[in-house]
């Protein structure tokens, strides 16, 4: 399924909002350290590559690859 670059964006930033939520309220991340976490994964490089189509996927599955990637 094609989709175009604005709603390839759009799902990509609910993805990143939901997992920089989830960050917080069950890791107790600070908000500041929950960005610092996402936008500096090697996850946060493949959500950014469309071809992974990882932005397609549920934020709770995208989520247990942040945290697998976290170490927790």
């Amino acid at each position: 399924m094609k989709v175009s670059q604005a709603e390839f964006q759009n799902m990509k930033e609910e993805i990143v909002k939901d997992l920089i939520s989830r960050l917080m309220e069950e890791k107790g991340f600070t908000m500041d350290k929950a960005f610092d976490a996402v936008y500096t994964s090697r996850l946060f490089e493949k959500l950014n590559n469309p071809k992974t189509g990882l932005f397609f996927q549920s934020s709770g599955y995208v989520y247990s690859f942040l945290t697998s990637e976290l170490g927790m």
